[in-house]
């Protein structure tokens, strides 16, 4: 075994499963959370308004892009080999710089765009929702697993 192999962060699958769902639904609440807090200063019909369009998009996102990159997800890795597996390949790894640079540009949008922060809200609800809504199907593998039926395979998304 060299030295970085015994270094690396390996997991078993389930666990691979888990931190995926908790790291979307964490990310997805805290995004939701900025736009709560963003939101409570104005008056309640124009907050309302927001919310319910940044819970639209929250709904498209979720339905278009998420989920399948859920079930994607959810398949690449009932289809490792190994028994353990890199804690970070919950994930793609070529999906990481496409990471970063949402987290840095959140950071400009929140810190330093100008854009006022209850129509900043209607962004954060939309990615928010979608990541957190999307995190359930993590969830409903595991919850599976654990009941040992037969683990629910992911519906194809036409993009194999």
């Amino acid at each position: 075994m060299n030295f970085w192999q015994q270094w690396k962060p390996a997991a078993s699958k389930p666990w691979l499963i888990l931190t995926a769902g908790l790291i979307w639904g964490g990310v997805g609440l805290m995004l939701a959370r900025y736009t709560f807090v963003w939101l409570r200063p104005i008056p309640l019909w124009q907050a309302s308004l927001l919310a319910a369009l940044g819970a639209g998009i929250a709904f498209a996102g979720y339905r278009f892009m998420f989920r399948k990159s859920v079930q994607k997800n959810i398949r690449r890795i009932e289809a490792y080999a190994l028994s353990k597996i890199c804690l970070f390949a919950f994930q793609r790894w070529q999906s990481y710089p496409l990471i970063a640079v949402m987290i840095a540009g959140g950071i400009f949008l929140r810190k330093h765009s100008g854009i006022p922060k209850p129509a900043l809200s209607v962004l954060y609800l939309g990615m928010g929702g979608s990541l957190f809504v999307a995190s359930f199907h993590y969830f409903a593998w595991l919850w599976s697993a654990w009941q040992g039926r037969d683990l629910p395979t992911p519906l194809p998304t036409g993009e194999d």
